[in-house]
């Protein structure tokens, strides 16, 4: 099968849409598939990929954010499908265009609602009422990363008018990469962290497209966290980034935050590795899943995240993890102190996680799921012709 992902992002730069498309493409690939990635050169750069996949970095003409418009996007010919990971404006309108202009059949993954803050949202409103309905509509099939989000989000009204088009795909994990065998000391000794120190982690983009991440809850939920050990490490960069280090300056925090910057793919697992519990405390549906919470169940660490649709699919409150009121710094302070408190739920809190990975959340496990989805919307093309 020849089969073309269209992503707004890519590694080397990091989002959680651009790694599900990078595991989903080499997933496909190592099954034999030919597989190509088109998205944006962005950062400029010549990055090395598995020999698997070809990816075909192109140049935009502009960007407003993550939205690079890609004119080359209108010449993708031979294929037998296109796997478009969506939202992903200029893009998705190329790719819907050539639909209906060649009839290329497209499978779209949603992987979250656009949520703008200000005047902007009135354009996102705009834009979804006159293409981003008819974009989902012509999908052969559109799969939502949870049916918890599907049912929550804009996708409510295909749900209701085409139930058909909407299946179930959630987001994997490499459990191979992300394991609980993996030796943090060394990062522990490079952040001068003593040995009775508890780690908090938190991994995620510090950009104003994230607005919705909750770091400003997670330090205000800090300061009022009992233990005097403990310490947050917050993993990422961005241009809020300054405006954050300011806030917890404020609130007396001082060397109970790291702020770690960006972290190499290869010095991501040690991370998880270190931390005691991973927060994930987003505010807004503008979270869909929350891929580190994966990521650090895959190495065996009990996370807290906000309980909000799609997010709470991944994490079993209680089994697992713990789930709070989004933007609720007392609720998140409190569950934090709890697991900071019990070593031994924590424990067994992570060894509950990894099981769940193994068994639900490892790319061998959802892989073939998605290649079923392929056959399937193929043969319709196919009967339809």
């Amino acid at each position: 099968m020849r089969i073309a992902h269209v992503t707004a992002t890519f590694p080397p730069h990091y989002s959680g849409t651009g790694m599900v498309c990078y595991y989903n493409a080499l997933g496909l690939a190592q099954l034999g598939h030919k597989v190509t990635v088109f998205t944006a050169d962005y950062p400029p750069c010549q990055p090395a990929y598995p020999p698997e996949i070809t990816v075909q970095r192109l140049r935009p003409w502009f960007r407003m954010g993550n939205a690079p418009f890609l004119p080359g996007l209108l010449h993708l010919e031979g294929f037998d499908l296109i796997h478009l990971h969506y939202p992903f404006y200029f893009g998705a309108e190329l790719i819907f265009y050539q639909a209906v202009r060649r009839g290329q059949p497209y499978v779209l993954t949603y992987h979250q609602d656009v949520l703008f803050p200000g005047l902007l949202r009135f354009a996102e409103r705009l834009h979804d009422s006159l293409l981003g309905k008819r974009i989902l509509k012509r999908a052969a099939k559109v799969l939502a990363t949870s049916w918890d989000y599907a049912h929550a989000s804009r996708l409510q009204g295909l749900l209701r008018t085409k139930p058909e088009a909407v299946g179930e795909l959630p987001n994997g994990v490499d459990a191979e990469r992300f394991h609980p065998a993996i030796d943090a000391e060394a990062l522990r000794a490079q952040y001068g962290l003593g040995a009775n120190e508890r780690v908090i982690l938190f991994v995620g983009a510090l950009d104003r497209a994230h607005f919705f991440k909750g770091i400003a809850v997670l330090l205000q939920s800090l300061a009022h966290v009992r233990d005097r050990c403990a310490r947050l490490l917050i993993v990422g960069d961005g241009n809020l980034r300054t405006a954050y280090q300011r806030h917890a300056s404020l609130l007396g925090l001082g060397e109970r935050v790291i702020f770690c910057g960006r972290v190499s793919d290869a010095g991501l697992p040690a991370h998880y590795a270190l931390c005691d519990l991973l927060v994930l405390p987003s505010t807004t549906m503008g979270e869909a899943f929350g891929l580190v919470l994966l990521e650090a169940m895959a190495c065996g660490k009990p996370v807290i995240a906000s309980n909000l649709p799609g997010v709470r699919s991944v994490v079993s409150d209680g089994e697992d993890g713990l789930l709070v009121q989004p933007g609720n710094v007392r609720d998140l302070a409190e569950k934090i102190s709890m697991l900071l408190d019990h070593p031994q739920r924590r424990q067994e809190m992570g060894a509950r996680g990894r099981a769940k990975v193994e068994e639900k959340y490892a790319w061998p496990v959802i892989i073939p799921r998605l290649l079923r989805v392929y056959e399937e919307a193929i043969g319709a093309r196919g009967r339809r012709s």
